[in-house]
C-alpha cells in the first residue's frame, strides 16, 4: 500500500501515452503512466521491443517502427508502472487515482504488487481502442474469438492459430492479421467478408482527400494482393452470417453478395468489424461524449488538443476518436503540450513551434479516415441482432429480450440495466452497452444520441475486497498527512 504525486498521470501505454510521456518529460513535468501490460507499447506495439517470435519482421514494418517509441520512452525517465489496472479516478484537491499493480508490475522498478494512489495535476486518458462487439449467432461458443484477441496472442506469445480458421466481418484488421498469417507460413481457411457491396460508393467521395494518406491505400492493397496470391477463399458482400456448433464452434453459415449460400466447417472463427474507442475511464469521470454517426460509435468530446469536457483532463489517441498508431502518437504529443502550457512548464511561443509538426502529421494521418469509415462502418443490419442472439455475454441477455423492455417505455441503457441486468456483469457494458443503445433507439424510432449510455461508476475494473480495504487504509493515511513517499 503505497502513495505517489507527479505532475502527469497518463493512463495507457500505447502510441498516444508513450508519445506524451516523452514530450512532457522534455518539458520538465514528472510523469507517471499506468498501464495493463507488461511492458510499453500497447495494443498495437505489444511486445515490439521483445518479440517472443523468433522473426518479429512477420507482423510488418509498421510493427517494427513501434520499436524507437518504446526505446525512446523507456529512456525518458517517466515512471512506467506496468500490469497496474486504474479503477478509480476522483477529484480531490487535484486528480486522485487508484490504481492496482500485479508483483513485478513495474519496468522502472522492482515495485512489488498491491494498492497505489498516486496525486496527479493532470490526467491525460490513453487507453486506445478495443474491438466492437459484434453479436451473431454461435458468437458465444468456444472456438470463437476476437481478430484483435488472437493478433494479441501472436505478439504475446507467438501462439498462431491454425490454418483452418475462418476470418469473418471487415475492415483493415482483417487483412492485416490475414497478410501476417501468410508471412507467417500459416495462412487461414477463408475470408468472410461483409462489406456492402454499395459501401464503396458511399467511400468514394472521399476518395480524392484520401490521398493525401496514399500510403494506407498501398498498404491496404498489398494485404490484399497478398492473400489473392495465397489462394485463400474470399466471400464478399456475406449477410445472415451465423456460426454453429454444440460443445463448440464447428461450422459457419452465410450467404454471399450473388443470394448463394455457403457452409464451411471450422473449429476457429475469428470475428472482427473494426474498432471502437474505450471510453468506460472517460465516462466515469462526466466527460462529454456524441454518437459519431460516420463511425457510429460514441467518443469523447474532445478539441484540437484533446482537452475533454473535464478540467484537467485530456483524452489522446484511439480513445479520443479512432485515427490508427501515427495519428495517435501526435495527438498523445499535443496533448502534453498544452498541459505542460497549462502547468507552466512551457510558454505560448514553446508550445506553438513544437506543436506546428505534430498538427501537419496529425492531419495528414486522419485524411484517410473519412473514406474507411465510409467504406468499412457496419451497417445496421450487423450491428442490431435477431431476437435470438445473446447481446450482453454476462448476463446471457438476448436482443429479444432488450427489444421486448424497450417496446415497455425502458427509456435507455440505465433502466434496461434496473430491468434486465444487461450491462451488471463483469465487463459493465463493455461488449453490450453500444448494442442495448442501437436497439432501444430501433424499437423506440429515437436516435442512439437521444438513448444515451450506461452510467459509469467505480470501480472501472473489477478488484478485490482486499484491494478496497487498501484503498480505504491509504484514504486513512491521506487524510492524516502521513503515507509513504
Amino acid at each position: 500500500m503505497t502513495a505517489s504525486s507527479c505532475d502527469l498521470l497518463i493512463v495507457g501505454a500505447g502510441p498516444a501515452g508513450m508519445a506524451a510521456a516523452i514530450e512532457a518529460r522534455a518539458a520538465g513535468q514528472s510523469v507517471i503512466v499506468a498501464d495493463e501490460g507488461d511492458a510499453p507499447g500497447g495494443q498495437i506495439y505489444r511486445n515490439a521491443a521483445d518479440s517472443p517470435l523468433a522473426d518479429a519482421r512477420l507482423l510488418g514494418d509498421d510493427y517494427l517502427a513501434g520499436r524507437a517509441l518504446v526505446e525512446r520512452f523507456v529512456q525518458s525517465g517517466a515512471r512506467h508502472l506496468a500490469r497496474c489496472v486504474v479503477w478509480q479516478v476522483a477529484f480531490e484537491d487535484g486528480i486522485v487515482a487508484m490504481l492496482t499493480r500485479s508483483a513485478g508490475g513495474s519496468t522502472t522498478g522492482s515495485e512489488g504488487g498491491g494498492t497505489l494512489e498516486v496525486k496527479a495535476s493532470a490526467l491525460l486518458i490513453a487507453t486506445g481502442a478495443q474491438e466492437r462487439p459484434w453479436p451473431v449467432r454461435g458468437w458465444t461458443l468456444p472456438g470463437v474469438m476476437g481478430v484483435g484477441a488472437a493478433q494479441t496472442l501472436v505478439k504475446s506469445a507467438g501462439l498462431a492459430p491454425s490454418q483452418d480458421a475462418v476470418l469473418a466481418g471487415s475492415g483493415p484488421l482483417l487483412w492485416l492479421f490475414a497478410s501476417q498469417l501468410i508471412r507467417a507460413g500459416r495462412g487461414v481457411r477463408a475470408i468472410v467478408d461483409t462489406t456492402p457491396r454499395q459501401a464503396w460508393k458511399h467511400a468514394l467521395p472521399h476518395a480524392v482527400p484520401a490521398l493525401r494518406a496514399a500510403d494506407y491505400l498501398l498498404k491496404g492493397m498489398r494485404m490484399m494482393r497478398a492473400v489473392s496470391r495465397a489462394g485463400i477463399p474470399v466471400y464478399r458482400g456475406v449477410a445472415d452470417f451465423s456460426i454453429e456448433g454444440t460443445a463448440q464452434a464447428e461450422r459457419v453459415r452465410f450467404r454471399d453478395d450473388r443470394n448463394a449460400a455457403h457452409v464451411i466447417e471450422t473449429p476457429l472463427v475469428l470475428l472482427h468489424q473494426g474498432v471502437i474507442p474505450s471510453t468506460q475511464l472517460a465516462r466515469s469521470l462526466g466527460c462529454a461524449h456524441e454518437w459519431d454517426t460516420r463511425s457510429a460509435c460514441w467518443r469523447p468530446r474532445t478539441d484540437a488538443w484533446g482537452r475533454s469536457s473535464v478540467d484537467m483532463v485530456w483524452i489522446a489517441g484511439d480513445g479520443a476518436g479512432i485515427g490508427g498508431a501515427n495519428a495517435a502518437a501526435h495527438a498523445g504529443t499535443l496533448a502534453a503540450l498544452d498541459i505542460a502550457r497549462r502547468l507552466d512548464a512551457i510558454d505560448d511561443a514553446a508550445k506553438d513551434a513544437r506543436s506546428r509538426p505534430a498538427l501537419r502529421a496529425l492531419s495528414r494521418h486522419l485524411a484517410v479516415r473519412p473514406l474507411l469509415d465510409a467504406l468499412y462502418t457496419p451497417p445496421d443490419a450487423l450491428r442490431r441482432p435477431a431476437d435470438d442472439v445473446v447481446v450482453c455475454r454476462c448476463e446471457e441477455v438476448t436482443a429479444g429480450e432488450i427489444r421486448r423492455i424497450a417496446a415497455l417505455g425502458c427509456q435507455g441503457p440505465n433502466q434496461m440495466k434496473a430491468f434486465s441486468r444487461c450491462g451488471m456483469g463483469p465487463c459493465q457494458g463493455r461488449w453490450c452497452g453500444m448494442t442495448v443503445g442501437e436497439l432501444i433507439a430501433q424499437v423506440q424510432a429515437r436516435s442512439v444520441e437521444d438513448i444515451g449510455y450506461y452510467r459509469i461508476r467505480a470501480p472501472i475494473k473489477p478488484v478485490t475486497v482486499e484491494q478496497l480495504a487498501e484503498s480505504i487504509a491509504l484514504d486513512e493515511d491521506f487524510s492524516r498527512g502521513d503515507f509513504p513517499s
